[in-house]
């Protein structure tokens, strides 16, 4: 077994970035802009947005925090979504999900001009990625297939299980890894809570990406040994032998799968690590008009 270590591919893909950033500086006098926009006080959503903020500043970002209390209206959150999309300074714009539940995440996602969803949520991106056009990738996959092709591990011809459907991930996820690119040209199938006996297809994946949101889901009898295994999991649990007050799990039964994989993502240090490179890539692409011109 060997690790797919998210802190060294991210490190070194910072290093790419930030040299990217300084090349921009230098031609444009301007820095590449990211403008995170949280609502509330969500404690995930707080170290999620603190840490884009942060690594931002590592690679030689501008980043903007806009803050709102979970009181705001939908109407003002809509209408500052329409103030950042004409303001030529910003490359990228995020609204943290999750939002009150007030508040349509659609229909926010929807306002975002296109060539500025650095998340590449909005249809129009999906929709582009489908078709092999170039567009913004959701972060967390496009930092998979960036992990995957630092490490060189074949894809074409393969068999891809994923485990999970949601927009974020497993949909976009299943779409990359079927498209004829590198990585890629997998055939994929996808399973989720409604799939009678799961096992059957984890058990033939030569790869297998489980974003389901269950500690420990897939134990050790549910793979096949050689199987490469990408672990999107992220449970939270309270402990008191970290001194954080909790401790992360992924989907995967990491002692009992890693003893059969040939490559395998921890938790924490492996996909959430990549999900950041995945976003800064994309912002770094829109300040270089790669997308849209």
């Amino acid at each position: 077994m060997q690790l797919l270590d998210g802190k060294y591919v991210s490190e070194k893909l910072k290093g790419e970035i930030g040299e990217e950033a300084a090349k921009i500086l230098a031609r444009t006098g301007r820095k590449p802009h990211l403008v995170a926009v949280l609502v509330g006080h969500d404690g995930g959503s707080e170290t999620y947005v603190a840490s884009k903020m942060k690594n931002c500043e590592k690679v030689g970002f501008k980043s903007t925090l806009v803050r709102y209390e979970d009181t705001v209206s939908e109407d003002e959150l809509l209408a500052k979504v329409a103030e950042l999309n004409a303001d030529e300074d910003i490359d990228g714009i995020i609204v943290q999900l999750p939002l009150p539940k007030h508040i349509d995440p659609e229909k926010v996602t929807e306002r975002i001009e296109p060539k500025k969803d650095v998340d590449g949520f909005h249809p129009v991106n999906l929709g582009r990625m489908q078709r092999n056009l170039p567009s913004f990738i959701p972060a967390t996959p496009y930092g998979i297939t960036l992990m995957l092709k630092e490490y060189g591990i074949e894809t074409a011809g393969k068999h891809c299980v994923v485990v999970g459907r949601s927009n974020i991930v497993g949909s976009p996820m299943s779409i990359l890894m079927a498209r004829n690119t590198t990585p890629g040209n997998c055939t994929v199938t996808i399973c989720h809570s409604r799939t009678p006996d799961i096992k059957k297809f984890t058990l033939d994946a030569d790869i297998l990406i489980v974003a389901i949101g269950k500690k420990n889901f897939i134990t050790a009898d549910m793979v096949k040994d050689g199987v490469v295994v990408i672990d999107v999991g992220m449970n939270r649990e309270t402990s008191t032998v970290t001194k954080s007050g909790f401790k992360l799990y992924g989907d995967v039964d990491f002692e009992g799968v890693s003893q059969k994989a040939s490559w395998i993502t921890p938790v924490p240090g492996g996909v959430g690590l990549m999900t950041i490179i995945g976003l800064l890539k994309n912002t770094l692409a829109s300040a270089n008009k790669e997308v849209y011109y």
